[in-house]
């Protein structure tokens, strides 16, 4: 039997212009994962941060255990039992394991630390968890799904009885996800129990023993897993049946838009030539390290070439640095849209116009008026949901400040528009307004070069698609062609020749 060990009671938490928890409930029983899932702006993360007491609701209760228990901070949650490990790890990468682990704990005999002991203890804790490394190893040496390892070695350090996982695979490798699910199932049986947030519909399906269903801030449903439906979850996540995952709308194929020849980067790229089309979507397909994103910065000028030449509609230019891209009407989604896409401190409204804020200029000043007109027009237009034009983009869900960077774009007027994994981390309603937005472009003969980690998206929204692998160009498939599918893809990935 399965015990409660803690529920969360009709939660509400309001902030300004927007109620994030609206009579919210939720109950973790030991021994068991519990999937939760919705959409971006559903209520996920500040669901987390009240279970983790980073927000105070401001009605409900908590109860652990049966007794009601006030949250006040992260480190009266951690007290209680509760630890998280977040999508973003918080290692400190110049420290090795040892420290990492016990950063917070750490032993002393007398007036120094005991590391032996302390040694010992990380070396248990890591091979307990299927990640049996040396303690002595700087982070920096490690993988990322050791170093998640050791986010879960610190909840288990403070003798968590739930672990909550936000996105825990968004960034790992086929082999590191397994790993995880075997860590995972060793936490079951010592009666911990997980809520595993996630946005991938197959992992909740795998590695769950119950779902929740949030959206706009309120509880849709609980169900044991054996229960539901892919359809029904997503039916319940966006209030509607999408009958099509990939909404794809074949385009008239257009003249050459893009053609790159024999682009080279030492030790990264090699001999790489292709052409994209206007009306056409060109998916960029490969196993990590493949050398796609390479490509793309390559192109846009945002890493260093050592040799090749980049033709726009048959003519040759001349790319050293992104700001000729943008002259050459090539816009860019970098795959780190916090990093590299927004000024996550700044406004939704003056990230909109971060692309064309010289063109809205009214004399030396800036014109105001068209400025939020267009603004409005974004939001509008990308479903973007933000309190106000002048809230801060990085209080945003992810599916919305993936949004921001799209209009941010498009608001170029770009021909050619490489999207670095337009989906990744957002929920399947994002993810198809995501795609409407590639068929909008395309139909309005645009060029759009999407690199994908997901083969159902490589494959159900490509009109051509390119198979990389160790910065070589191993194929390149036509939709209409007998080798469109899954298995020669991953066949040319790995190296493969496809007859």
């Amino acid at each position: 039997m399965h015990e409660v060990i803690m529920e969360l009671k009709h939660i509400t938490k309001y902030f300004p212009g927007v109620i994030a928890l609206d009579d919210m409930s939720f109950t973790v029983r030991s021994g068991t994962v519990h999937g939760l899932i919705g959409e971006n702006g559903a209520g996920k993360s500040t669901l987390i941060k009240v279970f983790t007491g980073v927000n105070q609701p401001d009605k409900g209760e908590i109860y652990i255990d049966e007794k009601k228990v006030h949250l006040s901070n992260p480190m009266v949650a951690k007290a209680a039992g509760v630890g998280c490990v977040y999508q973003e790890l918080n290692i400190v990468q110049e420290l090795n394991v040892t420290d990492n682990l016990f950063i917070n704990y750490y032993k002393t005999r007398g007036p120094l630390c005991d590391y032996k002991a302390m040694h010992a203890k990380a070396a248990e804790i890591m091979e307990s968890l299927g990640q049996p490394v040396d303690p002595r190893t700087e982070c920096s040496k490690l993988g990322l799904g050791v170093q998640q390892t050791i986010e879960i070695g610190k909840s288990i350090l403070s003798e968590a009885r739930l672990i909550i996982m936000d996105e825990p695979t968004s960034s790992l490798s086929e082999s590191e996800v397994a790993q995880l699910f075997k860590t995972i199932e060793m936490l079951k049986a010592k009666g911990i129990a997980i809520i595993f947030v996630s946005h991938k519909l197959e992992e909740i399906f795998e590695c769950c023993d119950d779902i929740t269903v949030m959206r706009d801030g309120k509880w849709i449903s609980t169900s044991p897993v054996e229960e539901m439906t892919k359809d029904k979850l997503i039916s319940h996540m966006v209030g509607r049946s999408l009958d099509n995952l990939f909404p794809k709308e074949v385009a008239t194929k257009g003249e050459e838009m893009l053609r790159v020849e024999h682009l080279n980067s030492t030790g990264v790229l090699f001999d790489v030539n292709f052409s994209a089309y206007a009306g056409q979507i060109l998916g960029f397909s490969g196993l990590v390290g493949a050398g796609r994103t390479e490509t793309m910065r390559a192109i846009f000028g945002a890493d260093v070439r050592d040799s090749g030449d980049i033709y726009i509609r048959g003519k040759k230019v001349e790319i050293v640095r992104p700001a000729d891209a943008i002259h050459n009407k090539i816009a860019f989604l970098t795959e780190d849209r916090k990093g590299e896409g927004l000024i996550l401190d700044a406004s939704v409204l003056h990230n909109l116009h971060l692309a064309t804020i010289d063109r809205d200029r009214k004399g030396v000043l800036l014109d105001q008026s068209k400025h939020r007109r267009i603004g409005e027009e974004n939001v509008a237009t990308y479903k973007i949901k933000t309190p106000t034009l002048d809230t801060p983009v990085g209080s945003l869900s992810g599916g919305n400040q993936q949004k921001v960077v799209i209009g941010k774009w498009v608001n170029t007027d770009a021909d050619i528009y490489i999207f670095d994994e337009p989906t990744r981390g957002i929920d399947v309603g994002a993810k198809i307004e995501v795609y409407n937005v590639m068929n909008d472009l395309v139909k309005k003969g645009k060029c759009v070069l999407m690199v994908s980690s997901e083969l159902p998206e490589i494959l159900g929204m490509s009109d051509r698609v390119i198979v990389m692998r160790h910065g070589r160009i191993m194929a390149q498939i036509d939709r209409d062609s007998a080798h469109f599918n899954q298995e020669d893809i991953m066949k040319a990935a790995w190296g493969g020749t496809l007859s």
